[in-house]
């Protein structure tokens, strides 16, 4: 009972959006009618300013935290798939929230947050793998897209849990298909540079 309920919950927190949340209640918009279109850190980084864009990127992160702080209470030390399975469906509720439409972000940050409580170490690596790659190329969908590809790899380098590497894996996939249009602009150089003045762009 206490398993499902903390799926249950883990799903909950992650469908909350705070980007929708703030563009709503401070700016009076719908940030998913600017900018990009996606109810996410960038595009409100991008359409509100940085300030909005760092506390949604920090409140994202969080979400991925709870979620898998909370399995990590309701599961017996031999039930090691619940916390992977709450971080799992955090981010689920963060890409399709059931508050908004079903229409959320792409879950890089939330992911971040789900990673860094099952594997620290190897998501540390990953974020920093990005971060490069963002502060060279200047393209944040490039980074999402390195932080998820690096993380299986290093996820088997460094001998992790199989649940946590299958779980890297089924988010890696996540990332890449809500990231699907992003890597169509990136291979016709039209996605937009942070920084940049916006181009209907992630």
């Amino acid at each position: 009972m206490f398993i499902a309920i903390s799926l249950l919950v883990s799903y909950l927190i992650g469908a909350i959006n705070f980007s929708f949340l703030y563009g709503k209640l401070v700016r009076g918009i719908d940030i998913r009618e600017h900018g990009s279109g996606n109810a996410g850190a960038t595009n409100t980084l991008r359409v509100l300013g940085k300030g909005p864009g760092i506390m949604v990127l920090v409140l994202d992160v969080l979400k991925g935290v709870a979620a898998v702080a909370v399995g990590d209470w309701a599961a017996s030390p031999q039930q090691g798939w619940v916390p992977v399975a709450c971080g799992l469906l955090a981010i689920v509720g963060h890409n399709w929230p059931v508050y908004f439409g079903f229409r959320g972000g792409k879950g890089v940050a939330t992911t971040i947050g789900a990673m860094a409580m099952l594997a620290f170490v190897p998501t540390l690596i990953a974020c920093a793998i990005a971060v490069a790659a963002i502060a060279i190329s200047r393209f944040v969908s490039l980074g999402s897209l390195l932080i998820v590809l690096a993380l299986p790899v290093l996820l088997l380098i460094m001998h992790r849990p199989p649940e946590i590497f299958w779980a890297s894996v089924v988010l890696c996939l996540f990332v890449f298909i809500r990231h699907r249009s992003n890597i169509v602009k990136l291979w016709n150089g039209k996605e937009n540079k942070l920084g940049a003045k916006k181009r209907q762009s992630s």
